[in-house]
């Protein structure tokens, strides 16, 4: 019998910021979505500021550099909103 292993792998693949969600697509699969509304520096931005984002922290992170706004993997896949 064989059994695969499934790989996790928490870094970031995709980010969509709609109007009303942070969506975050990690590299295994996984999509974790939260309310805007957690993350007041995202929500009060311009839609097109929410759009330019990179990998931090070797893609356990994103960045935000117009709007100075980073968030951690580790603290969305926690469930835990913007201080």
């Amino acid at each position: 019998m064989s059994i695969s292993a499934i790989k996790h792998d928490p870094r970031v693949a995709d980010v969509e910021v709609s109007d009303t969600t942070l969506s975050v697509l990690l590299r295994d699969g996984r999509r974790i979505s939260a309310p805007l509304s957690w993350f007041p520096r995202l929500a009060s931005a311009s839609r097109e500021d929410r759009t330019v984002w990179e990998l931090s922290a070797a893609g356990h992170g994103i960045h935000w550099p117009k709007i100075d706004e980073d968030l951690s993997i580790d603290g969305l896949l926690r469930g835990q909103p913007a201080h």
